[in-house]
């Protein structure tokens, strides 16, 4: 079997095979990695939802944390008062 030349019509048809082989191989390879990319995004936005909802529930937590403070101080301003009243 002889090589084809270049201006062979066969040679052309066998090199763009070839060429649209490597290129299919190469947008597989792309499509894997854009695939990965696109899972790994997804566990990301889950992580971050499930951050979001642990911190509001801490957040929900931690508001009479405040009111309680308030309410010890005017008590125990109100008692101050009263024994300084009593006197």
């Amino acid at each position: 079997m002889t090589i084809p030349t270049p201006s062979d019509p066969a040679a052309v048809a066998v090199e763009l095979e070839k060429l649209r082989g490597t290129m299919a191989e190469g947008f597989a390879r792309v499509d894997g990695s854009l695939a990965l990319l696109v899972q790994r995004s997804e566990q990301t936005d889950r992580a971050l939802d499930d951050l979001d909802n642990r911190v509001d529930a801490l957040e929900r937590g931690r508001w009479p944390l405040p009111s309680v403070a308030a309410a010890v101080g005017a008590l125990g301003l109100a008692l101050s008062v009263w024994q300084f009243a009593a006197r």
